[in-house]
Parts: C-alpha cells; structure tokens; sequence
C-alpha cells in the first residue's frame, strides 16, 4: 500500500523589486496625487491649486536681482518653466522617497507629512481662510498614498505569484491609475469651467467704446513695430501663475486708506459712466535697451482720480496701494493718479473687452509709470495712503519707489545683421517718453554726424513715436545708433545701465550689410 503526503505551498520564490522600480511607481502615485489636487481645484473653481500656491511661495522667496536675471533669460517662459520645475521636483522627492518602501517603510510616511505641510502652508499664505484649498491639498495626499500603496502592493506581497505575475499585475495597476486621474481631472476641469465661464461672459459684453483710430501719420510703413500693438501681440509680464478668472459681476472695486469715505465700485457702476478713451504705451521696467517689452494700445475706462474724488484724499497721503486679485501690489505716486493725464481704470483695449491676461474685468493703466509701480491688472483695492507706511511687492525686493519711464528710442529696421541692397536705405524705429513727449531723433551711421530723423504724426505725449532716416550707404558693413531727446530737453545717456532698479539706460545700435 502506497501512502501519498501532501507538502504544503510554499510559492515561488520572488525576486525583491528594485529601488527603480518602486521610484517609478512612487512618480506615477505622486502625478496622481497632483493631477486629483488640481482637479479639486478647478471643480472648486479655487484661484490657485496647491501646486500652484508652492511655485507661487518660490516666487516670493526670490531676490529681485535674481528673478529679473531668470526673466531675461527666459522671458515670459518664466511661469510655465516655474510651475513645471515645481512638479518635477515634487515628483523627485516622492520618486525618491518610494523607493525607500521596502527597505525603510518610515520614509514615505515621514515624506507625506513634510510635503503635507508645505502644501498646507503654501495655500494659506497665498489665501488664508475658507476649507477649499486645504481639500484640494488633503485629497492630492490621500490619492498619493492610496495610489502607492495600490502600485506596490503585486510587487511587495508574495501572494501574487511569479516575478512574471506581478509585473503584470503592476502595468495593469499603472495603466488603471494613470487612466483614472486623467479622467477625474478632466471632469474637475470640466466641473470648474471658470476659464470658460469667464471668457463666455466677456464675449457677451457690449461695451459702448471704439477701437480707435490710427493717426494717419502715425505709421511710417517700411517694417517698423504697428504703431498700433494688437491684443495678442501685446507684451505679457505679470507675477500670476495663472490668469485669475473674474466675472464681471462678482468684481468690486473697494477705495480707502486715508480717505474720508470708503467707496466700493461694481462692474456695472463703472462702465455705466461715461467713459474716457485715450491711446497710451506701456512698457516693463525690465525692457532691456532695444527690448520689446513695450506696446501701445487704445484703451478705455473711467479716470481714476473721479473716484478718488469721491472717496476724498486726505491730504497726508502721497501714494495708493494698488491690489490685484491674485495678491499682487503695487505703489503709485499719487500726483500720477490725480494730475490731468490719463490714468485709467480700463475696461477694453483697443475696442474690445480687455483680454483675460491683461486683466480682465479691470485693470489700471498709468501714462509715463512702468508697470511695476502701476500697471495693475485684476485690480480690486486702492488703498490711499504713505510710502513710508507701505512697501509693494517689488519695491521690498530693491526696485525704484516711484518708476517713472526713461526717454528711450529703439531700431527696428534693418534688423541685426541683415543683408540690404546697395543705394538708399531706410532705417527706423520708435521712441517713446510717456506723459513727456518724443521732441526728437538722432541717427549716427559709422561713427558720423548725427542726423535728425522724420517722426510720424502723434495725438500726444502718452504714446510712442515712429522715425525714419532714408539715407545713401556704400557696400560694406555699416553700423547704425540711434538716441531721443524728450521735450524737456533731455537727451538719452549712451551710458549703459541694468534694468535694476528702475529701467535700463544706453543707445540702441544695429550692425548690418549693405551689398
């Protein structure tokens, strides 16, 4: 007789995942978590998502000197680069600290909560108050967590058979994550909708302004900038991750500080007053010499000094603090706000609901300020008051307090290094020197005598100027300067400046060939 034992299962023997492997597993959990944070966001239609909040305290923390080195390296890239950056070292540390799973389990935990309080920080000091950015962060980390500890477990638990067995079953995990954040988040983005919300509303307005007429004379026509910059040509610089999404009717404009009375003004108030429209250029601060950070549109809105009137200035008061709804500030001189030029509250540029990125519903437009001391877009808070009583956002990081814009001229043909045909050439560009005027233009070719260049026909002193000299050159190499005098009889300095801290100085040149 023959007896039979049965020996238990004692499976097959795995191999231990690697720390590579558990990192790739710790990355797709933690884009996730990321991916369902920002989908609370939107669903919750939250200024700001907690990764965005993060890139936003990073912002803040960095030297003036060094944020104005970022921008001129890399433009108006330097926001998507920052949210982009934010991610992928969020995505390194989690990546990292995965890894630790099998080995250390304490190191995921310890991990969460760091990042858990960082995220929790970030969003309560860019909007304190109110539960929904702390959701979307608290979900963000438990879909992190669930997801980790979905991925891992075929690669940590034995009882999913072969080594085979659970790298299946992990890829079948992966793709299950991967589909189903991306789903939840376009649904939340769906469910949110205020981007779109937004820009249906501003289809639907009907505001009673022109788009302006160009001066005749104005442009010169051989290849310089338009005299008239179109919306989506004109310059972007602002400090906001992303475009804050305001409908017309939820936007109110609050007055006070050093006043006699607080004013508070909706959207429908505004634009039911009569409206003032006026071309105006605008440049950045952080234009470099021969730069295109400048542009010149028609705008439309109701002078600022009517409603500080209103209000009643105190007359201690020599500033007002301008707030966007984002958080940014600014301060402006308050003569520049008062005085007889067009300092706005604009509601269109050149004819047309302003766009979101430059500030829809409102924003304020200051002739003869750069931006940084005025420009505020989204704006909803005047507060009058001192410059000794306040610092704005760029001024605390060692800019000029008051900003006024430098006389400055500019080549835009022929372009550096361009090849022109023998004979006559046409060389132009554009200057401007807002709220003081453009008196005139000097061109030195190779090093000779200054010759005064024709300017085209302007309606004021608020707007930038095109010039022209048409004039004979031999073949060969040539180089060509250009410099401005304003009408106050100031000439521009050929001494080369930074931008910081209030504007670059120094003449444009241009080298190029004839023949």
């Amino acid at each position: 007789m023959t007896t039979t034992v049965e020996q238990p299962d004692v499976g097959v023997a795995r191999t231990p995942p690697s720390r590579g492997v558990l990192a790739v597993a710790g990355v797709v959990a933690g884009a996730s978590g990321i991916a369902l944070s920002q989908a609370t966001a939107w669903a919750l239609r939250l200024d700001t998502s907690p990764v965005g909040a993060v890139a936003a305290v990073v912002r803040d923390a960095t030297p003036g000197r060094l944020a104005e080195a970022l921008i001129g390296l890399v433009g108006t890239l330097d926001k998507p680069l920052l949210l982009g950056g934010t991610v992928l070292v969020l995505l390194a540390v989690i990546g990292y600290a995965a890894s630790w799973v099998r080995r250390v389990p304490l190191v995921p935990d310890l991990v969460f909560l760091a990042l858990g309080g960082v995220g929790l920080a970030a969003v309560m000091s860019q909007r304190p108050g109110g539960v929904g950015a702390p959701l979307a962060v608290l979900v963000g980390l438990m879909t992190w967590v669930v997801s980790l500890r979905l991925l891992t477990g075929p690669l940590l638990d034995d009882r999913h058979g072969t080594d085979a067995d659970a790298r299946r079953q992990f890829l079948r995990r992966v793709g299950l994550v991967v589909v189903g954040a991306a789903a939840v988040t376009a649904a939340g983005r769906f469910a949110g909708g205020a981007r779109r919300q937004v820009e249906q509303s501003r289809r639907l307005l009907r505001l009673p302004v022109r788009a302006g007429d160009v001066p005749q004379a104005a442009d010169l026509k051989v290849g310089i900038s338009p005299w008239r910059t179109p919306n989506a040509d004109f310059y972007q610089i602002h400090t906001a991750l992303a475009s804050p999404t305001i409908r017309p009717e939820d936007w109110e404009l609050r007055i006070h500080g050093l006043v006699d009375r607080e004013v508070r003004v909706g959207y429908q108030d505004l634009v039911g007053r009569e409206l003032t429209e006026a071309w105006v250029t605008l440049c950045c601060v952080s234009n470099e010499v021969g730069g295109d950070l400048v542009g010149n549109a028609f705008w439309s809105g109701v002078p600022v000094r009517e409603l500080l009137a209103r209000a009643g200035v105190d007359a201690s008061a020599d500033c007002v603090l301008q707030t966007s709804d984002d958080g940014w500030t600014c301060s402006t001189p308050l003569e520049a706000l008062t005085d007889d030029r067009d300092a706005l509250l604009a509601v269109a540029m050149n004819g047309q609901p302003l766009p979101v990125e430059h500030g829809f519903p409102v924003r304020v437009v200051v002739p003869g300020l750069y931006g940084y001391v005025s420009a505020t877009k989204w704006v909803v808070d005047l507060e009058v008051t001192r410059f000794a009583d306040v610092t704005a956002f760029w001024t605390e990081r060692g800019w000029g307090e008051r900003g006024p814009v430098k006389t400055q001229s500019r080549i835009d043909v022929p372009r550096d290094g361009e090849s022109l045909a023998a004979g006559r050439v046409a060389l132009g560009g554009v200057a401007w020197a807002q709220h003081t005027g453009i008196a005139k233009v000097e061109v030195q070719v190779d090093g000779g005598a200054w010759q005064e260049a024709e300017l085209g026909g302007v309606p004021d002193d608020d707007t930038w100027v095109q010039w022209l000299l048409r004039t004979d050159l031999d073949e060969g190499d040539h180089e060509v300067v250009v410099r401005a005098t304003d009408k106050s009889g100031y000439t521009q300095t050929p001494v080369e400046t930074d931008v910081v801290p209030d504007g670059a100085t120094g003449w444009d040149s241009r080298r190029f060939r004839v023949g």
